[in-house]
């Protein structure tokens, strides 16, 4: 029997594990019909917490999604999607804008197939916009009927401050959620993120649990390196001849070792892991397969005992970033050099 977690303060319940479509599409899984089939499964079995995005394959996620959720099984599920990324040529195809948000909300519903999303997310901050143009846009979908909750992904603990800020002395509705990257090779949140969003009462869905892959059991000390699209798609990220990629090799290792010891998988204990901070609502899980899946179901019932989390602490220390790739945006104040130094004249 699944245990439905507060989503915050909204009074709404949600599964302590959330399907992320991400894999579903070209991207992925491109047979619609077994995606679907995943869909259902995970529906099945208890997880009521969907969650997606525009850009996840050029927006063929979102309509995979709303095919598994025609025929009545829409208004049992809490439905999430973001928008942000480009999707297109045009300039003003993305980003954070009014005139953006207005737009893409309509593309998202249609392709969705239904007339309101649950949570609607800025998918990144956009330094340049103003977050007051975004939220009054957000609020205004809000007041429509579009959009139920306004949530965030990937923001820094000062931008979720400015949200509830600007919420309060402007009128504007409140974001409630907040979905960052964390794993135990990816555990920088600890630090600032998490004790914020307990003290403005936000749900958090972190995603990435599994740390890219790194932490499915594949990636072994003296084993050959696995192939996957991830790997592909992004070199550096998985290139074990990089010294932080070394320790996070170092690291699944051990704590692969530290699963068997308990009886669990390692992808059971790295999903335990997250869900047991306090601050943690949901934690999304991405399939690709039915298998992928299966292998994740049984996660949200296990709590960890005292001596595992212990000795997770020893593998990778609490609010360590085992590597800054790993945590999902990198504000321009760091990216781009140009904001660290003085102009010359």
């Amino acid at each position: 029997m699944t245990e439905y977690r507060p989503f915050g303060r909204t009074g709404v319940k949600v599964s302590p594990l959330c399907l992320g479509a991400m894999m579903f599409g070209p991207r992925g899984n491109p047979d619609h019909d077994d995606s679907v089939r995943i869909i259902h499964r995970a529906l099945d079995s208890g997880i009521n917490f969907v969650d997606t995005a525009d850009v996840y394959s050029a927006g063929e996620s979102e309509t995979i999604v709303g095919k598994a959720l025609a025929g009545g099984r829409r208004d049992n599920v809490v439905l999430a999607t973001k928008f942000h990324g480009s999707l297109g040529d045009d300039p003003n195809e993305q980003g954070n804008s009014r005139r953006w948000i207005v737009r893409e909300v309509e593309n998202s519903l249609r392709r969705l197939g239904t007339d309101w999303i649950d949570l609607y997310q800025v998918h990144r901050p956009e330094p340049g916009t103003d977050f007051d143009e975004t939220l009054g846009a957000l609020s205004d979908l809000v007041h429509q009927g579009k959009i139920r909750y306004i949530g965030t992904s990937t923001f820094e603990p000062s931008e979720i401050v400015e949200g509830q800020w600007i919420a309060e002395r402007r009128g504007r509705e409140r974001v409630v959620s907040e979905q960052p990257p964390y794993s135990v090779l990816a555990r920088g949140i600890e630090r600032e993120m998490l004790p914020v969003a307990q003290r403005y009462g936000l749900a958090v869905i972190p995603w990435s649990p599994l740390a890219g892959g790194w932490l499915s059991g594949r990636y072994r000390k003296g084993a050959a390196q696995p192939a996957s699209s991830r790997a592909g798609n992004q070199a550096a990220r998985f290139d074990i001849g990089s010294p932080e990629n070394a320790a996070k090799l170092d690291a699944a290792d051990a704590l692969a070792r530290l699963a068997e010891e308990a009886g669990l998988t390692l992808v059971e204990l790295a999903l335990a892991f997250v869900l047991e901070h306090p601050a943690i609502t949901s934690a999304i899980i991405g399939p690709r397969t039915m298998e992928q899946l299966e292998s994740q179901l049984g996660a949200g019932e296990i709590r960890l005992s005292r001596d595992v989390l212990d000795r997770i602490d020893k593998i990778v220390p609490p609010g360590t970033n085992l590597s800054d790739r790993d945590a999902g945006y990198i504000p321009p104040s760091l990216s781009d050099p140009a904001l660290r130094r003085r102009p010359t004249y």
